[in-house]
């Protein structure tokens, strides 16, 4: 009955890394020799970290994401978004409906809110609710 299902467990760092260096590279239709050599760093490495395989560096993310014209608070930020989850079951639309006073409800995004390094997981829940219209 432990057993937990792999579609459960939590991405690594270095898949959504790769998953945004890799969709951004396409997006923008050039090739991994382009960015590798804009970000100068080895082809075959950038392709390692498109495909989760390797950890960068700060210095190595900084300089793929500057190849593909982002900041690093810009990746790191997209690849935050691909890692936030729902604390609690999303409708169809991927809206929360959050009571208001009045009793009525307004929709919501549900997404956890990240916690400062080195602090311990709070035994309850914490979430930044972001209000759709």
């Amino acid at each position: 009955m432990g057993v937990s299902n792999h579609a459960d467990k939590e991405p690594l760092w270095r898949h959504v890394v790769g998953d945004v260096l890799r969709r951004e590279r396409l997006a923008q239709r050039r090739t991994l020799k382009d960015v590798a050599g804009a970000a100068r760093i080895s082809m075959p490495y950038l392709s390692e970290l498109e495909r989760g395989r390797k950890e960068a560096s700060s210095e190595v993310l900084a300089a793929a994401a500057h190849a593909l014209g982002l900041g690093l608070a810009d990746l790191l930020a997209l690849a935050q978004a691909g890692l936030t989850r729902p604390v609690r079951a999303r409708s169809a639309t991927g809206r929360v409906p959050v009571p208001v006073s009045d009793g009525s409800a307004v929709s919501a995004i549900a997404v956890r809110r990240p916690r400062p390094a080195g602090t311990a997981r709070p035994s309850t829940p914490q979430v930044r609710l972001a209000l759709a219209a």
